[in-house]
């Protein structure tokens, strides 16, 4: 059964030809013949979800996992701007979406018809590529639909494609129209990546074979073996210190792996020390502010940025951006190099020991709080390997501040840094994923994306830890909104709960505010179940952030 509308199975069979498997859609009537097409045809794997923002981070977090596009697909008007946060999300996560937005036929618009507003382009700060398609001129749209596709491949990130359907919008037909065949573009992997040229790096050889002190900065970055084998290659120097972020899924005991513990006990004379002479980074964005602050106060002589796609100045002072992969970057650069004599990384792995024996001999005295219970939870986590899926604010960081066990992998939206969507990424990350997912979530984030649960996709292993600390805790270490008299406004206080909805949605609930209850009720969370599981639990406002900033007086 197809739709009977030629965009309709235009959009079909690009996405066949592309081998687009999964399809996010969201209900409503202008979208019908996509809605058809896509869910009668068992090529596609779609799904119904019904908001559409949180659909929007749902269809994000398959991408997330499996690195292709995902399409979602909704109706006319106000319904495709609820994608904008993830769209904006995706965009600076290097992640591939295909938004099909319905749209009315061009004699409908701006004449007051229901529904209805300016559809084309709308996303045009946030996208790689928009057109409007034309059933008039259904050859060009083939192009521009099967380039749409590459770009979102080529250059991982959101596509949008809008599609004016007239009336009727729900007749079918057993007739398959054909359209023209066009050339794909062959898997990214790094053998059609092309090289730089090998003059052109001995410059750079040169520089680093000189330097003493130098330094690898690495944001957020998708798991790769072949990676981590280079970052362990590159350790052996004992002039290069690597500083790798949580969401890095890069694990050494040779690397800084909490870097603002490293950095907030330092004295201006350590931090002379620290200054490299040569920057390196690479990855996504860094969730460290103490690290900005550091490299923008202390700039190195050369700051090099590795990335395919666009370069990234965080720190004023770059002075080359390498457009390539970081793995053939490394394939390349490491037969130009040579280790030089140093006691850089030697010199700061003795500090990082020693913070991390007075990390844990406060931690062993800590009273109940978030910072205490980060230290249960993070330590309570099954052998077996699970993906770890973080929210933004206060839980990022508090997570950052701990190692975590190096079989697991990492994620968070550090994108845009918003909270928007931090529950609905999860599930459709959990989708995807064979091994257990475990989200840790503040309070606020998990409220104000409460709509993720409204979703039939969600597996019985999926585990929810929600941290409540009675609204954005961390406006209260951030030393600005207390001597605002408007700390109320920052921090949104509460009296919620996730009981109710954990009833609406079908959760195992779970409450605890103590540390011994919070042991016990671990000790078979992650254990397998007929329903999903919520814990929650509940700290103490007063004092949460009493015991962080204490914390960093004791290192």
């Amino acid at each position: 059964m197809y739709p009977t509308l030629k965009l309709a199975q235009l959009a079909l069979h690009y996405c066949k030809e592309n081998n687009i498997k999964h399809i996010v859609i969201s209900p409503g009537s202008r979208n019908a013949p996509l809605t058809i097409g896509f869910s009668n045809d068992a090529f596609f794997n779609s799904y119904s979800v019904v908001d559409e923002r949180s659909a929007g981070f749902f269809a994000l977090g398959i991408a997330q996992q499996i690195q292709q596009p995902v399409v979602l697909v909704c109706t006319s008007g106000s319904a495709l701007l609820n994608y904008y946060p993830a769209i904006a999300e995706a965009y600076y996560s290097n992640i591939p979406l295909l938004i099909l937005s319905a749209d009315r036929p061009k004699h409908l618009l701006e004449i007051g018809d229901g529904q209805t507003i300016r559809q084309e382009n709308v996303y045009a700060n946030h996208i790689l590529k928009s057109i409007c398609l034309d059933e008039v001129a259904l050859e060009k749209s083939s192009i521009q639909f099967n380039e749409a596709i590459q770009i979102a491949k080529e250059k991982s990130g959101p596509v949008h494609i809008n599609i004016p359907f007239d009336e009727p919008l729900y007749n079918t037909t057993s007739t398959k129209y054909n359209f023209v065949k066009i050339k794909k573009t062959p898997k990214k992997t790094l053998l059609n990546e092309t090289p730089l040229e090998v003059d052109f790096l001995e410059k750079f050889a040169k520089i680093w074979n000189a330097s003493s002190k130098k330094m690898i900065l690495i944001g957020v970055h998708y798991p790769s073996e072949l990676l981590q084998k280079q970052i362990e290659h590159v350790l052996k120097d004992s002039s290069v210190l690597i500083l790798t972020e949580t969401t890095s899924n890069i694990y050494s005991l040779n690397t800084i792996n909490s870097i603002d513990k490293l950095i907030i006990p330092l004295s201006e004379c350590e931090l002379q020390e620290l200054q490299p002479e040569i920057l390196v980074t690479f990855g996504g964005m860094i969730v460290s502010k103490k690290i900005k602050q550091f490299l923008r106060n202390h700039q190195p002589k050369h700051h090099w940025h590795i990335d395919k796609k666009r370069s990234q100045d965080t720190y004023h002072c770059l002075t080359q951006h390498f457009k390539i992969s970081i793995e053939l970057f490394f394939s390349q650069f490491f037969f130009l190099t040579k280790n030089v004599k140093s006691d850089y990384q030697k010199k700061f792995l003795e500090i990082k020991e020693k913070r991390t024996q007075k990390h844990q001999n406060f931690l062993k005295k800590a009273v109940f709080s978030d910072l205490k219970v980060f230290d249960v939870v993070l330590n309570s986590f099954p052998k077996e390997k699970i993906q770890l899926q973080i929210s933004n604010s206060s839980i990022i960081r508090y997570t950052q501040l701990f190692d975590l066990p190096t079989n697991n992998t990492i994620f968070c939206n550090r994108g845009t840094s918003g909270i928007d969507g931090s529950t609905s990424t999860a599930i459709g990350a959990a989708f995807i994923e064979k091994n257990q997912t475990v989200l840790i979530t503040g309070d606020i984030s998990f409220f104000y994306d409460s709509n993720a649960l409204w979703n039939k996709y969600i597996k019985p292993n999926f585990r929810i830890i929600l941290i409540n600390n009675s609204g954005g805790g961390i406006f209260r270490f951030i030393e600005g909104p207390k001597s605002t008299k408007s700390l109320d406004y920052f921090e949104t206080s509460h009296n919620l709960t996730a009981e109710y909805l954990c009833k609406m949605f079908n959760f195992e609930y779970i409450i605890v505010n103590n540390l011994l209850d919070l042991t016990e009720k671990l000790s078979d969370f992650y254990k397998e179940s007929s329903l999903p599981k919520l814990l929650e639990i509940q700290t103490p406002k007063e004092t949460n952030d009493i015991v962080l900033k204490n914390f960093f007086k004791a290192l």
